[in-house]
């Protein structure tokens, strides 16, 4: 009955030592470390290659590695994927720079909203000067057309929404 108690004993604080340890990292997160900025946590996600390489041929990289804060409305590989055949190429063509930095800066607001303040705007300004209209529908939050799918994803400059499409000025 002892030995069984003791068994017992142990795996309860093994598994109370698992649940602290996974609490830590959770809820800590980041601590005593150097949190990321908004470039290096989406390149570290795997699922921004296409952004990454669009920021880099509009020459943002270091915009959005500087002090912000900045909300990005990030599309996915498959969000930019959606684009029809050719898009993404043409765009990363030198001579197309100013209008793949105007759709790259339609994806980003200036300071930091989390999604509880973005879902109470009707819109917001983004970097290239026009506004993205903000809509919840059947309890989905939209940015113009595209879908948000991930929220508060937090940077040392800033936050991260994922969306599912790329968001295309007018």
């Amino acid at each position: 009955m002892i030995m069984k108690r003791k068994r017992n004993i142990s795996i309860f604080t093994a598994l109370a030592a698992a649940m602290l340890l996974l609490a830590t990292e959770t809820f800590a997160g980041n601590y005593g470390k150097q949190q990321s900025d908004i470039v290096d946590t989406a390149i570290s996600a795997g699922t921004f290659n296409t952004l990454a390489a669009a920021l880099e041929a509009g020459g943002l990289i270091d915009t959005l590695k500087a002090d912000g804060p900045y909300t990005v409305f990030a599309p996915t590989d498959e969000a930019f994927a959606k684009l029809p055949a050719g898009t993404i190429e043409m765009l990363l063509l030198p001579e197309n720079k100013d209008q793949l930095v105007k759709i790259l800066t339609y994806h980003v607001v200036p300071g930091k909203v989390t999604a509880a303040e973005v879902i109470t705007m009707t819109s917001a300004p983004t970097a290239n000067g026009s506004d993205v209209a903000i809509s919840i529908v059947d309890e989905s939050v939209f940015i113009n057309d595209s879908r948000v799918v991930a929220t508060d994803i937090e940077a040392s400059n800033g936050i991260i929404h994922v969306v599912d499409n790329v968001i295309l000025p007018n």
